[in-house]
């Protein structure tokens, strides 16, 4: 008997378009075709995220459906066979044989084609067999091939995809979407083109998601649903399971259902901390829904958040036996315990989220989606989140012109703590507005709209990270789609009043009702709550404005965008010579300075770091930038202030101004060259790390509009026996300021104002300055939170800075180096040893203590020679393949604990890297570290 289980069809898929393939559907999968070649093995389309390539690429609106309709096949092998089942009739006593057996050959295995998604429509034939698969992008789609499959041989599969129904046009003055008419399917909508995105030329027409073949017994399990509900301040809780039944023989099936929860301990042990077995009978050819009875739990472990406690996930098995068969399926889900609620706070008027009961300060970003083309991993997937965790980042938005997310995305939101506020497919752009106006009533097929949705909210809804649905972005779906998923997704009444003990039914048999639905990102406590366009601004910003209480008005930005230029290798890596000129500079007659950036910038739509009118120009603040590294370099300055400008002046009015705000955006799915903490090619750009400095859980920090320092806590402790070291110093290496603010104490879930920063108003202060911030636990001395700022006084710039990059700062690194598999793991430790001549005795030994530099280690593994006092400043490290001889040698993506930092005078820190290497290389990759003062940077490990 085959093992039963699904598998999936992964690999060896051949693809050719329509056009050139003379063989139909029957004739692909009763023969063997010729090899068919695939666009993208063969080299025969240029990189579209490549300079100026995607304008090389025939476009849908220029070729016509029929080009970019494809065949997609493959063979795989399932073998099915038969069993004998021996059925025992009991007959009445007056007949002579009191026990007959009956020997019976039956089909026991049942074998199902998944196809997870396509686009947008397609036909399937299987062995000469023809299934048609029904428009929508966002649909799964199961197929019984029991009685076609071929049990000992090849089968063979041929898919022939047909692009989304309105593809659209490209008009030159086109809105968002271009000519909007994507809109009229239920598809991705980005693909037409956007403000950070060029148009997808075959609006991603294909197989997009999983494939697998599932095998069965009589009977299989479909969606089930996991509902928690707590108690006796989350002691008790009760496990709520609904899932559908179907048993596909001609016999009545009686069958056993088992739950199982089980926990991992250490070393991979697992506990079985559950194990619940209900009966049922399922008809002839039926489907039923069991609810099972509530499943008790005393005082599991929670999930919570990223910076909020323990992603705790349980693993729930439901198996179903079936008499005189054996186990039919199975079915797996990791589940966190965990409750949400979210209301409209009545301070802010902003949405609240609480978890466990705790409130959450939402600080977090918007997502498209991975990767433009759809050319998704659970490798790519697994890295995207951890960067969001390493951020500090509670929240990601699924924006609605992209994607319903796929169950890897919401596993890795799983392990890592990533709140997900997923929106359907619904935009403010293509809603009628622009040229040409578009379809102003959603897609055309409300109730295929309405089919995708309930179908995506069955696939997500068990993952703890789903935090709440939306109808749309900047956009409500039209009244009925509307009214119809409000109905769906009511919420559940036990979720409504937490202390109603009389329930209409079990939680768990509602599609979802259990977290909220919002009918669009700017209504309900999201931007003014009532649909106008207030959310933004998208641009460059003086990072003093994100304090200012006339910045923004409502309680919760659901976005709000700036800058996000990447380093000179990605320009090099993505863009051919032409492109690495950097933007003229030229100043109207209002002293303003406008950036005129090369073609290919603003085909990869680059935005500018200045605002005529009203921000001059932030890269010009460190001098005129003379070439492309120096131009990439200036702009990470400027990438690191300005996010982490906007998210402590964010937290610096936690409830009593705002709940929450998500940054537009996190990402690029495809090269472009704004609102981004990563680039494409996985690079984190230093608003990664200004991001990751102001989002901490607990967090000091300098109000640039009232220069009072400031202590964030968002965590449900209070921090006390704390104190605070501010220092500052010059770019001569001197310490003119140190002050120490003793006795500081900060409740839960609280911003505390504990003193202002005078030094600028003191005699004589320094143009051009460094301020440390230091949180400090006053008994042991361990930093609790550190903040490095670079400061001019009012009415200068930073242009002191261009000199100061020729200090020799000496400088010595220890590193630790452990290889698993593949995989790196280094701690490298960089000490800046220079010495500053106005320290006092005794303030060195005191700031060090609270570094916790030690003695002298004998791991040194670099010594970076030099006679200059002062700060290192603004290091970074990256990773690099020594093998290759090509223009861009880094080893991508690699995680660090921290980046772009600096150090002043006599400190030290130690920092964390993991990164897997290349497959094949044989040499030790080689770690550099480059800063301000070391521009050609140097090997501290390989």
């Amino acid at each position: 008997m085959v093992e039963i289980g699904k598998t999936l069809l992964d690999s060896s898929w051949l693809a050719a378009r329509s056009t050139e393939v003379n063989e139909n559907g029957k004739q692909l999968t009763t023969t063997n075709p010729p090899v068919l070649g695939t666009l993208l093995k063969n080299k025969a389309i240029p990189d579209p995220f490549y300079g100026l390539e995607n304008e090389t690429i025939t476009d849908i609106a220029d070729s016509g459906r029929d080009y970019y309709t494809f065949w997609f096949f493959t063979k795989f092998q399932c073998k099915r066979v038969r069993a004998t089942f021996c059925i025992q009739f009991n007959l009445p006593l007056n007949f002579l044989v009191c026990l007959t057996f009956v020997s019976l050959q039956l089909l026991n295995q049942y074998v199902h084609l998944n196809f997870r998604a396509i686009n947008y429509s397609a036909e399937v034939y299987m062995n000469g067999h023809k299934t048609v698969l029904h428009k929508g992008m966002f649909r799964r789609h199961t197929l019984d091939v029991t009685d076609i499959l071929h049990p000992e041989k090849n089968n063979l599969l041929a898919v022939i995809v047909h692009p989304p129904d309105h593809p659209g046009t490209i008009p030159p003055k086109g809105g968002q979407g271009g000519d909007h008419e994507i809109g009229k399917d239920v598809a991705a909508q980005y693909v037409q083109g956007w403000d950070w995105i060029c148009p997808i030329r075959d609006r991603n027409t294909g197989i997009w998601d999983e494939v697998s073949i599932s095998v069965t017994g009589p009977v299989r399990i479909i969606d089930p649903h996991l509902v928690s509900t707590f108690f006796d301040n989350y002691k008790r809780v009760y496990l709520h399971v609904t899932t559908e039944l179907e048993n596909k023989s001609t016999w009545k099936a009686h069958c056993s259902v088992t739950i199982q929860i089980t926990t991992e301990l250490e070393n991979g042990v697992c506990l079985v901390e559950i194990l619940h077995t209900e009966n049922v009978i399922i008809p002839a050819r039926g489907q039923i829904q069991h609810t099972f009875k509530p499943i008790f739990l005393y005082k599991p472990e929670l999930w919570w958040p990223n910076g909020m406690g323990k992603q705790t996930l349980y693993d729930v098995l439901i198996t179903v036996v079936v008499k005189g068969f054996g186990e039919s399926d199975s079915w797996m889900q990791p589940f966190g315990f965990r409750k949400i609620e979210s209301v409209i706070d009545s301070v802010t008027g902003g949405r609240l989220f609480k978890i466990n009961g705790e409130p959450i300060f939402i600080r977090g970003g918007n997502w498209i989606l991975s990767d433009g083309l759809l050319r998704l991993s659970k490798e790519r997937y697994r890295t995207d989140i951890k960067f969001h965790a390493d951020m500090n980042m509670n929240m990601i938005r699924c924006w609605g012109g992209g994607l319903a997310e796929r169950p890897e995305f919401y596993h890795f939101c799983d392990i890592y703590g990533l709140l997900v506020w997923q929106e359907f497919w619904i935009t403010g752009d293509v809603d009628g507005r622009g040229v040409p106006v578009s379809n102003p009533n959603g897609p055309l097929d409300h109730d295929l709209f309405l089919l995708c949705a309930r179908d995506t909210v069955k696939l997500l809804r068990n993952h703890p990270s789903l935090a709440l649905w939306v109808g749309g972005n900047e956009q409500v779906p039209p009244k009925d789609i509307n009214k119809a998923l409000k109905q769906d997704l009511r919420l559940h009444p036990y979720f409504k009043t937490p202390s109603l003990s009389d329930w209409d039914s079990d939680p768990s048999v509602y599609l979802d009702g259990a977290r909220v639905y919002v009918q669009g990102s700017m209504w309900d406590g999201f931007a003014d709550g009532k649909g106008n366009f207030s959310d933004g601004p998208y641009e460059i910003q003086y990072p003093e404005d994100f304090f200012k209480d006339t910045f923004y008005k409502f309680g919760f930005n659901p976005e709000v965008g700036s800058v996000g230029m990447p380093v000179a290798d990605t320009i090099r890596a993505i863009m051919p010579r032409e492109g690495w000129e950097i933007p003229l500079f030229k100043k109207g007659a209002d002293g303003f300075v406008k950036e005129v950036p090369n073609r290919m910038w603003e085909y990869h739509k680059y935005i500018p770091y200045s605002k005529p009118g009203k921000v001059h120009d932030q890269i010009l603040m460190y001098g005129a930038p003379r070439d492309l590294d120096d131009f990439c370099l200036k702009a990470q300055l400027v990438n690191y202030i300005q996010y982490r400008a906007l998210l402590e002046g964010w937290s610096s009015r936690m409830w009593t101004k705002y709940t929450g705000v998500l940054i537009w955006k996190n990402q690029n799915p495809w090269t472009g060259l704004r609102g981004q903490f990563y680039d494409h090619l996985l690079d984190q750009t230093a608003s990664f790390y200004g991001c990751r400095s102001a989002a901490e859980p607990v967090h000091v920090q300098l109000n640039l509009a009232s220069n009072f320092i400031e202590v964030v806590n968002t965590t449900s402790k209070e921090l006390s026996d704390v104190e605070i070291e501010a220092s500052v110093w010059d770019l001569d290496g001197n310490c003119p300021y140190y002050k120490v603010f003793s006795k500081v104490s900060a409740p839960p879930k609280k911003v505390v104002k504990v003193s202002e920063f005078m030094y600028p108003k003191s005699e004589n202060p320094k143009h051009v300055y460094f301020l440390l911030l230091k949180l400090c636990h006053v008994s042991h001395k361990k930093v609790i939170s550190r903040n490095f700022y670079w400061l001019h006084l009012p009415g200068k710039d930073y242009t002191l800075l261009e000199p100061f990059r020729k200090k020799q700062i000496p400088l010595k690194i220890t590193c630790d180096s452990v290889l698993v598999g593949p995989k790196f793991e280094l701690k490298i430790t960089v000490h800046n040893t220079s010495r500053a001549n106005a320290l006092q005795e005794g303030l060195l030994h005191k700031l060090l203590r609270s570094c916790g530099v030690t003695a002298d280690s004998n791991r040194v593994f670099k010594v970076v020679k030099g006679s200059d006092q002062g700060v290192a400043f603004f290091l970074r490290f990256s990773v690099h393949n020594p093998e290759i001889e090509k223009q861009d040698t880094r080893i991508l993506p690699v995680h660090y604990s921290d980046n772009y930092f600096s150090l002043v005078p006599g400190e030290s820190m130690s920092f964390k890297i993991s990164f897997a290497s290349p497959t094949g290389m044989k040499k030790s990759p080689r770690v550099v570290l480059q800063g301000w003062n070391f521009p050609d940077g140097f090997t501290v490990f390989g």
